[in-house]
């Protein structure tokens, strides 16, 4: 049985360990080696989780039973308007609803604070579109990133109406 937590700053090692198992191995195909680390430092470091947390941004674990076996973050943008800012599963969890239950769970959660859409970025050439997609989300634009020392994101900016 799927059970969600509501993480604070004393479980960013439970979310550092989730995403050293998922986010190398989602990207490899997509992101060079070395984008692949410096986004890691970027995102997941242990002052970069803190600031995002200290920013708003609420993080939720999601475990099976007492296995941590996917996370996700997101934030109020503006009044109405939510964005997902992550959102990874255990390889092993993958394709048993898993992330459909963690977007329903937020969908409940954002819905309490009256939102209206709920955004996400993913990378163009991530299949995890596909999983949106059949969701209800849209492609509302494509945005491209500068996040410094010669890369970019490349992606779909995503909504779906509340």
């Amino acid at each position: 049985m799927l059970t969600v937590y509501k993480a604070i700053a004393t479980d960013i090692g439970v979310i550092r360990k989730l995403a050293l198992d998922v986010w190398p191995q989602t990207y490899s195909s997509i992101l060079s080696p070395g984008q692949i680390d410096y986004m890691m430092e970027l995102m997941y470091s242990e002052k970069s989780l803190q600031q995002q947390i200290s920013d708003g941004s609420q993080f939720i674990i999601v475990y099976d039973e007492k296995e941590a076996v996917g996370f996700a973050a997101y934030q109020q943008l503006q009044p109405g308007v939510f964005k997902l800012h992550k959102i990874y599963v255990l390889p092993s969890q993958q394709g048993k609803g898993t992330g459909k239950f963690i977007i329903d769970y937020i969908i409940d959660e954002i819905k309490k604070e009256e939102a209206t859409v709920l955004q996400l970025q993913v990378n163009k050439n991530n299949t995890a579109k596909n999983f949106y997609e059949k969701l209800g989300f849209h492609v509302a634009e494509e945005i491209k990133v500068d996040i410094g020392n010669g890369y970019v994101m490349d992606d779909y900016l995503m909504e779906k109406k509340l």
